[in-house]
């Protein structure tokens, strides 16, 4: 497996081709928006194994908190558990101490028990009010009905 990269415009465009051996289905084509490589490539990170892209992340910096924001992060199924996406997540950290930035946040859906439960595992923390199963959930974050689990961390 290679090193970590910026993430290229063939590069996305193999991610979306392959989308559903990182997510399972389709059903996150819609949030992979190009302004991630071509407006705020310098926090869209990949990892290779040799032409192939095996996982990704694409984060910005936040232009209204002091904050970094993952906005997504995909590993390719024959990929995971093998700890890329918690290396990702550490690339991207070490970006954001290295312009003075100590804070990161995430979202997900709060039936994601994966993302969940892998958030949680990084030392992140959820924001919001309980949902009745366990979750926190910021109501209404993306929309009336629309709760989403809000992850905040800070770091040094």
């Amino acid at each position: 497996m290679g090193q970590i990269s910026t993430c290229s415009h063939p590069d996305f465009l193999q991610i979306l081709t392959d989308i559903e051996d990182f997510w399972g289905s389709n059903r996150t084509l819609c949030y992979h928006h190009p302004m991630f490589i071509n407006e705020f490539g310098n926090t869209a990170f990949i990892i290779k194994d040799n032409d192939l892209v095996i996982a990704y992340l694409f984060g910005f910096v936040s232009q209204t908190a002091h904050t970094g924001y993952v906005h997504l992060i995909g590993v390719r199924s024959n990929y995971q558990k093998k700890g890329l996406g918690r290396i990702l997540y550490g690339h991207f950290m070490e970006y954001l101490r290295s312009i003075g930035i100590q804070h990161l946040k995430a979202i997900t859906t709060p039936t994601n028990q994966q993302s969940i439960n892998f958030h949680l595992s990084l030392g992140m923390e959820m924001t919001g009010v309980e949902n009745g199963n366990g979750i926190k959930v910021v109501k209404d974050y993306s929309g009336a009905g629309e709760h989403r689990v809000v992850f905040t961390m800070r770091f040094a």
